[in-house]
């Protein structure tokens, strides 16, 4: 679908009719992308306009943890990293959230992929690099931003993990612009999919 369509549906698509849409969705809505999409910050204001509870995935494992994101990465290494993130996402999947905003890499991970697409609603949060470049220079918590170019770095980690991320069954594409667009643009493609 165009931007022209997308934009078309989302101008028909009203306050009234996402209450009927929310009541349709059984399972919980993940988020997934690269680090800057916006899924923490679209996944609330999502979360807010279908009355569900908001989980972001990253915060439950340092809950979980103890420790930062960056810390454990510092610590342990990103293998360790991405087995509690895996059991973390499996336990809120489990819990019935209604909308968990991943991180970046969760998708990309065998077992985690297939345990959303098997009982979530999966929806793969696409951006322009520049963009993402932009909104990553925002904060320093990204470690796999710190050893070089964000924007070489960006363009790679989409390149590989593109193949991954498109195995959710819905995509939207983020811009500059309000999160509630982005939010109603993921409403309208569930309403769509179910």
């Amino acid at each position: 679908m165009d931007d022209n369509s997308a934009s078309r549906n989302m101008q028909q698509l009203t306050d009234n009719d996402i209450p009927a849409i929310a009541r349709r969705i059984n399972r919980p809505i993940v988020l997934v992308g690269l680090m800057g999409t916006g899924k923490s910050t679209v996944g609330r204001k999502l979360a807010a306009m279908i009355d569900k509870d908001f989980v972001d995935a990253d915060e439950a494992i340092e809950d979980a943890a103890q420790l930062s994101i960056a810390e454990m990465f510092a610590q342990y290494g990103e293998p360790y990293f991405r087995d509690g993130e895996r059991r973390v996402i499996a336990r809120l999947m489990d819990e019935r959230s209604g909308v968990i905003a991943t991180g970046g890499g969760a998708f990309i991970n065998d077992e985690t992929r297939a345990l959303i697409l098997d009982q979530g609603i999966a929806v793969w949060i696409d951006c322009e690099i520049d963009i993402l470049v932009e909104r990553t220079a925002r904060k320093n918590t990204r470690p796999l931003l710190r050893d070089g170019d964000p924007k070489e770095i960006l363009t790679k980690l989409h390149k590989e993990r593109e193949p991954f991320y498109s195995q959710a069954p819905i995509r939207v594409n983020s811009k500059n612009g309000p999160h509630h667009e982005t939010a109603m643009a993921i409403i309208e493609a569930i309403d769509r999919w179910l």
